[in-house]
């Protein structure tokens, strides 16, 4: 039996019909993800909206010094706390504790102490004081050469943080930070994207292109563009750069002379389950105490 619970992520999640969602549940026993190819092969659903499920609140920063840069996530329950200053103050506190220690393990980041306190006592202190759950999530350190240079870009208010690291150009390191945040990215380049990852878009372009009924003879031809533009969606050197639309993000890049090495994106509770309560409920939750 498939739970209308279970319809209705799937319809969040896709944006695809209900008896469709009902459908591709019964055919894939309950398996969310099984679901989500499912109706992408059917044609039903071209991609999972993936950013749907996200509702975990909390704040992203992105620290640099000198040659060394963290970005780092930490969620509260509320978006009221994730712009407390109380809370900001903690999230920064812990950046730049990370940024000045040589950890790369959350574990061992929970360990660091700042005025005599490590930062999971200072998180404990803050959910007594807040009055909600916070928790220390995740984060990345990144080191870069004297030659090369960082861009950062935050947007609304620390909900997505990019870094990337450049060759040279510090105004197109922000740029391209910019282009990583709009853009969504999840590979620098095709030779990036793991074989499995490719295989598995491959199969199910070709179920697509299949369903659809076109030439048989020409299916190689169509799901080799249809990859291209899969690569155009997914790979941050092929997407359109949004300065410049008409040109590829890796020419706009080459033609001032530089190259893009790396880069980071943190979108605040992106693959965390999503709260069930509404803004009223919220609200009463504040004010009761």
């Amino acid at each position: 039996m498939i739970s209308a619970s279970l319809v209705k992520e799937l319809r969040e999640a896709t944006g695809a019909g209900m008896l469709d969602c009902k459908k591709a549940l019964e055919a894939s026993n309950g398996n969310i993800e099984e679901a989500i190819t499912w109706l992408r092969e059917k044609g039903i659903s071209k991609a999972a909206k993936k950013a749907s499920r996200i509702a975990a609140e909390g704040l992203a920063v992105a620290k640099v010094d000198g040659n060394k840069a963290v970005v780092l996530e930490v969620n509260s329950e509320t978006d009221f706390v994730a712009k407390n200053e109380e809370f900001v103050n903690l999230v920064n506190t812990i950046a730049e504790a990370v940024l000045a220690s040589d950890v790369n393990t959350l574990e061992d980041a929970m360990k660091l102490t700042v005025d005599g306190k490590t930062v999971e006592e200072l998180i404990v202190d803050k959910t007594a004081t807040i009055g909600e759950k916070l928790s220390f999530r995740r984060f990345e350190v990144v080191v870069k050469e004297d030659s090369q240079v960082f861009g950062t870009y935050s947007h609304m208010g620390g909900k997505i943080v990019a870094l990337t690291v450049l060759s040279a150009d510090s105004e197109l390191a922000k740029d391209i930070a910019m282009q990583v945040a709009a853009m969504r990215p999840l590979y620098l380049n095709r030779e990036a994207v793991p074989a499995n990852v490719l295989e598995k878009e491959r199969t199910i372009l070709r179920e697509q292109a299949e369903n659809e009924g076109l030439d048989p003879n020409k299916l190689d031809m169509i799901v080799n563009g249809r990859v291209n533009k899969y690569y155009e969606e997914v790979c941050l050197v092929d997407q359109g750069f949004i300065k410049e639309n008409k040109m590829k993000v890796n020419k706009y890049v080459d033609s001032k002379n530089s190259s893009i090495l790396s880069f980071v994106r943190y979108e605040v509770g992106e693959g965390m389950e999503k709260r069930e309560e509404n803004f009223a409920d919220e609200v009463m939750k504040q004010i009761n105490g």
